[in-house]
């Protein structure tokens, strides 16, 4: 086989005194040089200042934190699908359909899957506090719907007037008629 290039060789060697920096620049935090051994003591010491396991109440206080965080996501939604409600405008337009449609589609399937979502958080000693974080879930799910149908409302698909139930009403019998 073909000998190694030259930068593989200088990287595996040692360096050699020549080429070491010179003693008034200090290494950087963090770094020790090879050709400094450690004294046994501080050895140690660095063992010892290992962190321990985490114990279960870490772990279901960390689990509830992050359900938390899971549980207020679609409150952050809520301003960009706002903003993006005044972008698209109130008429009937494909961009327009599609949010209105993002803006059910997503919270409903949310909310039917809220115990698939937290399921990885729940454990026995914060299972009541979960409750709570499902519930804010829900509302914030709710609140989206409720954004979704004001745009509904807005680009005047919801029958809110009279006029809009016409079919459903019945004709007036008249008494009299008046002819010219």
């Amino acid at each position: 086989p073909p000998p190694p290039p030259q930068w593989v060789l200088d990287l595996n060697s040692k360096p050699s005194p020549s080429q070491r920096p010179p003693a008034g620049i200090p290494d950087p935090p963090g770094y020790s040089s090879p050709s400094v051994k450690m004294p046994s003591s501080q050895k140690s010491k660095s063992h010892q200042a290992a962190k321990p396991p985490p114990t279960e109440a870490d772990t279901s206080h960390l689990k509830l934190k992050k359900a938390w965080e899971l549980a207020l996501g679609p409150a952050k939604q809520i301003p960009m699908n706002a903003i993006g409600m005044y972008m698209t405008g109130n008429s009937l337009q494909i961009f327009s359909i599609m949010m209105v449609l993002m803006l059910f589609k997503n919270p409903l399937t949310a909310i039917l899957s809220v115990q698939s979502h937290f399921a990885r958080f729940e454990t026995d000693s914060n299972r009541s506090q979960m409750l709570g974080v499902k519930a804010v879930y829900v509302l914030m799910n709710l609140g989206l719907l409720g954004l979704g149908l004001y745009k509904v409302n807005k680009m005047g698909l919801l029958p809110t007037t009279r006029s809009d139930w016409l079919l459903w009403e019945a004709q007036r019998d008249v008494a009299e008629r008046g002819v010219p």
